[in-house]
């Protein structure tokens, strides 16, 4: 049996730092049906090392212990539920990088294109802009290696490492003869997690992509500089665009839902016994100062992005607006095993929006619907299957199953429909009875 000493829990693709765990030996007294089901489980497990035993010896091929077992894990965690999986001790690190935010590189987005990476944009004031990096930029080699032959996952592990080290990339730049080189020192990189800009001269909009360990303070900065451009009069509202964001720390996800409440149950998180339930409440202080807020979402929104729209939606603090969400209401917390065997990251809660609703399987539901206009040739890769369409996923509700929900968003902003209401609600040009939001309105199911 093992106990938890402290635990990180998330939700979606991101995870978190470490979780200690320490081991316990109870004295456990089993009665006779408790006995024969012991019995029965290492009658099992005997089986498995058996099975272990007859591959490693017959197989046509001299297999590898360690990919066997942790074959065998994953087989075992993937019978439980589609977020049940084991990582191994760089898929952890991994995880661990991208929950920061933040890890020592370059500073440039990119992409791959025939073989080679392409630079999408580099990111301001980071190694690769102030050394010149341009977008649309293609690299041909990391130090003395060719790119030609690596996976992208595997050219930027290259440029990533320690701060302070040097990397040199050979460019290929349109309208230059020769290739250039750069030298460029690694630096310490934070992922935008939060965007901001003022719409017009009288809206502010955040763009929330994640909810890694920057998120929070991400959303308070968005606000500050919002502010600063826009006067207090002149403010119409904010508009907290979470579509097609996949979720991350189930802190963050409390954490902003706290800068937009003065009080309240944001969340209750519920595992297999009655004593773990956890609720989690808004301290006073909304940091938009009672500004209208509209939440944008979509079948990309899931898990920490459905607990923000769904405790503001619960508490009538926003309208939101846009396609029904993934419905991924599960929590998984991430056990590490030991030094150098990676770690468990397993499903152990289901979480609840304020009013008590479940969204698995289901989403949250938009109080306006708003369809985009999808071009024919994408019409069928914009839409999300969602959590319920999963195999194996935890079942929700009896007969309230949802499945699939559209995603696209235009790249083009006059051609969004969902940010245009928005935008159109908050300056009072459209009028719809679901904004502002009515106290006496039953929420959405």
């Amino acid at each position: 049996m093992m106990m938890r000493k402290t635990s990180l829990i998330l939700l979606g693709v991101a995870a978190g730092a470490a979780m200690t765990l320490i081991a316990v030996q109870p004295r456990i007294m089993l009665g006779t049906a408790a006995k024969a089901a012991a019995a029965d489980t290492y009658r099992q497990l005997n089986l498995f090392g058996d099975v272990f035993e007859r591959v490693r010896a017959d197989y046509v091929e001299k297999p590898d212990d360690q990919k066997l077992i942790e074959t065998a894990i994953n087989g075992m965690l993937a019978g439980l539920d589609p977020h049940s999986s084991y990582m191994d001790p760089k898929s952890f690190r991994d995880m661990q990088v991208q929950t920061r935010g933040e890890f020592g590189g370059l500073g440039i987005e990119v992409t791959m294109e025939d073989g080679l990476i392409k630079v999408v944009t580099p990111i301001d004031d980071t190694p690769a802009a102030k050394a010149g990096v341009q977008a649309n930029d293609l690299i041909t080699k990391l130090d003395e290696d060719q790119v030609q032959g690596l996976t992208l996952n595997q050219a930027v592990e290259k440029m990533r490492g320690p701060v302070n080290t040097k990397i040199k990339l050979t460019i290929m730049r349109k309208g230059q003869d020769k290739p250039l080189e750069l030298t460029l020192t690694r630096d310490v990189i934070r992922v935008r997690a939060v965007r901001s800009e003022v719409k017009g001269d009288d809206v502010g909009y955040i763009r929330m992509t994640q909810f890694n360990e920057q998120t929070t303070d991400g959303l308070k900065k968005a606000i500050v500089d919002i502010n600063a451009k826009i006067s207090k009069d002149k403010l119409k509202g904010y508009i907290l665009d979470l579509r097609n964001n996949p979720g991350g720390l189930l802190d963050q996800a409390i954490s902003v839902s706290d800068a937009f409440l003065e009080k309240g149950e944001i969340v209750s998180t519920r595992g297999r016994n009655a004593e773990e339930t956890q609720r989690f409440n808004a301290r006073a202080g909304d940091l938009t100062g009672g500004k209208p807020v509209i939440v944008l979402v979509n079948g990309g929104s899931a898990s920490a992005s459905e607990i923000v729209a769904g405790a503001l939606q619960d508490h009538r603090r926003t309208t939101v607006i846009g396609t029904r969400s993934f419905g991924k209401g599960s929590v998984q917390t991430i056990i590490p095993l030991g030094s150098g065997n990676g770690a468990l990251r397993l499903t152990t809660a289901r979480y609840y929006t304020p009013s008590g609703r479940s969204i698995q399987a289901k989403g949250i539901t938009p109080d306006i619907e708003v369809l985009q206009d999808v071009p024919d040739e994408l019409k069928t890769k914009t839409d999300t299957k969602g959590e319920a369409s999963l195999r194996g996923h935890l079942k929700g509700d009896a007969g309230k199953e949802q499945t699939g929900s559209q995603s696209y968003i235009p790249p083009d902003a006059k051609d969004d429909k969902a940010l245009n209401m928005a935008q159109d609600l908050l300056r009072g040009v459209q009028v719809n009875s679901a904004f502002p939001p009515n106290v006496k309105t039953p929420v959405p199911n």
